[in-house]
Order: C-alpha cells, then structure tokens, then sequence
C-alpha cells in the first residue's frame, strides 16, 4: 500500500486534535498518533469520524504510512517528552525527513535538537503556535524556524491552516535559522503576558478606583473594542464581564486572585538579562502574578498595612477619567510592544538571524493571544523603515504616546494617591522618560562604582570606549578592575 499521509501529528490532546481537523479540513491527509494508543481509536470514532484522518497505533506505522519527506508533528509537553519523542522517531525516517515540535519549547532546545537531527541528515522545525484551542481549529498564528530547507515542504500545509488577515495573507511566515521560531513565540508570549497585566490594572482602576459595576466595566470594554484597543484579550475581557454564574451574579468576582503561569513569561525575562535589554514591563508582568500567588500572605499584609484614605479615586470628570485610563493602556501597549521587538532585535545580532519584523507582527496579527488592530501598525512602521532602531522613534507611533501622555500621567499619579498598585502602568511610564531623557544620574552610578571597586567610567570629553579610574580616597592605587558592559 502507497503511504497516503501529508503530515503525522503526535500528541492528541485539544489543541493536537484541532489542528489536525483543521489540516483536514484544507485537504491534508494526516496521520495521527498519541502515546496511548486507545486515544488515537477514540478520535477516529468520535471528533474525527467521517474525516480523512488516518489512525497509527505505533511510531513505526506512523512513517510507514507518510509521503516522502516524511512530516512528524509534535505537540507534546516541551522539555523531555519532545527529547523522548525524537529519540523514538529518529530511527524510522531517512535523510531529508523532517521533524516538527509544535510545543512551548525553548529556544535554546529547538537549537540544539536542529544540530543534533542535521547531523543524523534529518531536518527540523521548531514552530510556535499561538491561538489556543480555538485557533488551532480555525486558525492559529504559526511561527516556524529551524532548518531553511525544510519550509518549502511545509509551508503549503502551515500556510494554508494558519489564519488570515483580511487580504488573505497567512499569519504565518519562515521566521529564521535555529531556534528563532520559538524565541519569537517566547516573546509573543512575553507580551501577552504583559498586555493581560495592563487589562488587569485597567479592570482595577475601573472596579475598586472608581466603585464600577461588573455591567458598567463590560461597557467600558465594549466601547474599547471599538477603537485603538481593539483585540482579542479586550474583547474577550468584555466578555468575562458580561458572564453569570448561576445565581446571576458576574462569575469574574467568584474567581480567586491567585494567577497561574507556565514560564514562557519567565523565559524571556530571563533571556532579556542575557541581552542587556529592559523589558521592564513584561518582567513587572511576571512579578505581579508572583505577587498575586501570595494571597495568604496578602490577606494578613492587609490587616496590618493600610494605605491611603479608602483606596477610592475622586475624579470630578469620570467620563474623562475612564478616557485616561484607556490612554494609559494605550501608551503603555506601545512601550511593551517597543521593548519587545528590542529584545528580539539583539537576539538576532547575537544569533545570527534575520528577522523581518513587520511580517512578525502580520503572524501575530491575526489567530493568536495578542492579535490586534495594533499590530498592523507596527507592520507598517517596519515597512516604511525597515532599520528601525526602536518602536517609539516611528512617526506614528511618537504622536499616539504623545497624544495619550496627559492621561497616562494623571492616572498613575490619581493611582499612587488613592493606593491602588498599577505596576505595569508605571514601569512603562518610567521606562518611556528614562528613555527620552539624555542626562541620567547613571554618572554618579559610575563614580560609586570606580570608588569602591575601582571599575573605572566613560567621560564625557573624551570618546567612547575610553575608560578611566580615579583614586578617590589617595589611598587606592591606579590600577582598575574588569569592566563589564550591557
């Protein structure tokens, strides 16, 4: 029997099963294989009857049953699942085959398992895939990058399942050599976390600042959706809103405030140190649900520590106020995004990969977490300068935080005020005129540092590059430390 399969996908969970009935749907014929081997039987006979879905029960089976190169998809568990799974697939394809992982992997692991496979003379793909469950029916954002050879035998089958922008264009695109598919999911995810942080501080401002119901709050988040805000996570906030429990009353109150994270956050946080780069407000992102999880130690801090009045805020316009914090949002969107694209343009130079960063934010504009009005903005900021050297320098984007600066500022000074924590507000706040100031006090940093442990300064009449040491005391020698520099 001739092998009639497209592409092998591994791993039949929601977001497994979905994608596969997605390929199905625009004429793929897939294999899939699961672990346990009695969900591959159950999905042919439930969700994937009357398809052309075909059925593996072991890996060997699986390649027998695969067109030339064969495609092996996984999306299993990132860390040692995917190790495990290479180790077992390996062995039944020939050179040329292609390997997939379709997980939350890390860079650096998609990196390395590109080396390892290329040496065996197998290529592979290390792609990120955003959307969740509902995505990856009907659309998810992909991100692929690894091995360049292998695009060209799936990206007839990515680019045809992933989602489109309203031209037609596939939210999907070849990103860069090694390990720049996932990093790029990474910090996709990054930002997510980010602009769920800024929704939450906004939801906070409205609620507790200014005493607003459930209903006027889905209100104020509808009319959002409406304009320079509108998104998939403004529009599904105002859903949650809108939402009742059984007794009628808005389900989002019964919900603890303890938030949960499974580490990409933490990730790119983590690499952003690597490179240098303040990506202030996704590591604050990541700090606040930190925060969040400590709700024993919250609930006793506030017995004890009281802050300022009753927490309310008194505006004598709250039309205008609401306004404000929309602009707050909105500005601080715009440094989250800037900060982003920085990262990911130092990784590039360090890597070696060549990201166009306008088509990175057409795939996230469209099918993912963070796809948004927004997006296409930066696109076009990219297209008219592909050079540039950051987010907030583009002509737009200097006259929208421009224009939403008066708010931005009234709202986290009226925050501070009543007590109501809006970290992510204010980092993007004080990383936006740190970045505009020419003079920063790092000088005086700098002399600290050469005083006590002699690591030497930059001086401002001589050239860059040039280092020097002063004997502060009389008592310290000439002779200085190793320099490091970000």
């Amino acid at each position: 029997m001739q092998p009639q399969g497209d592409i092998a996908l591994i791993g039949l969970a929601v977001m497994g099963q979905n994608l596969i009935l997605n390929m199905n749907d625009h004429g793929f014929t897939v294999v899939a294989f699961n672990r346990t081997v009695s969900k591959v039987d159950e999905f042919l006979a439930k969700e994937a009857k009357g398809t052309k879905v075909v059925g593996a029960h072991s890996i060997e089976e699986m390649c027998a049953k695969l067109k030339r190169p064969r495609r092996v998809m996984m999306l299993v568990k990132a860390g040692q699942a995917v190790d495990d799974f290479i180790a077992l697939v390996a062995p039944h394809l020939e050179p040329g085959d292609i390997i997939i992982d379709g997980g939350n992997s890390l860079f650096g692991d998609s990196e390395r398992r590109r080396k390892e496979l290329e040496a065996k003379g197998l290529l592979f793909i290390g792609t990120g895939v955003s959307g969740g469950e509902e995505g990856a029916r009907h659309g998810p954002s992909i991100m692929p990058g690894g091995s360049p050879a292998a695009w060209e035998h799936v990206k007839p089958i990515f680019q045809s399942v992933a989602a489109k922008v309203e031209d037609g264009t596939p939210c999907c695109d070849w990103v860069g050599e090694g390990g720049a598919g996932h990093y790029v999911k990474m910090v996709h995810n990054g930002i997510e976390y980010g602009d769920m942080q800024l929704i939450g501080e906004a939801y906070h401002l409205l609620k507790t600042g200014l005493g607003m119901s459930a209903d006027e709050i889905q209100a104020v988040f509808a009319e959002w959706n409406k304009g320079v805000l509108d998104s998939y996570l403004i529009e599904i906030t105002r859903d949650i809103m809108a939402f009742r429990d059984k007794d009628g009353k808005p389900m989002v109150d019964k919900i603890l405030d303890a938030a949960g994270q499974k580490g990409t956050g933490k990730w790119t946080v983590i690499d952003s140190m690597e490179h240098g780069i303040p990506i202030t407000l996704i590591s604050e992102a990541v700090y606040s649900r930190c925060v969040s999880a400590l709700k024993s130690e919250r609930v006793e801090a506030a017995k004890v520590l009281k802050g300022p009045g009753d927490g309310k805020i008194k505006v004598a316009d709250k039309k205008a106020f609401i306004d404000s914090i929309r602009d707050a949002l909105y500005a601080s969107k715009i440094v989250s995004y800037a900060q982003g694209y920085m990262l990911m343009t130092s990784a590039a130079k360090a890597y070696g990969w060549t990201l166009n960063y306008g088509g990175i934010a057409l795939m996230w504009r469209g099918g993912c977490i963070i796809r948004s009005r927004f997006l296409g903005k930066i696109k076009e900021a990219y297209d008219n300068n592909p050079k540039l050297g950051n987010l907030l320098l583009d002509p737009y984007f200097v006259k929208e935080v421009g224009d939403a600066q008066a708010g931005w500022r009234q709202v986290i000074a009226a925050a501070v005020t009543a007590g109501i924590p809006v970290p992510a507000f204010s980092t993007a706040l004080a990383f936006f005129d740190g970045y505009r100031t020419e003079n920063l006090p790092a000088n005086l940093l700098q002399a600290q540092r050469d005083f006590f442990g002699a690591h030497t300064y930059e001086r401002v009449d001589e050239p860059r590059g040039k280092f020097f040491h002063t004997n502060w005391t009389g008592r310290g020698g000439d002779t200085s430390s190793s320099t490091y520099t970000v």
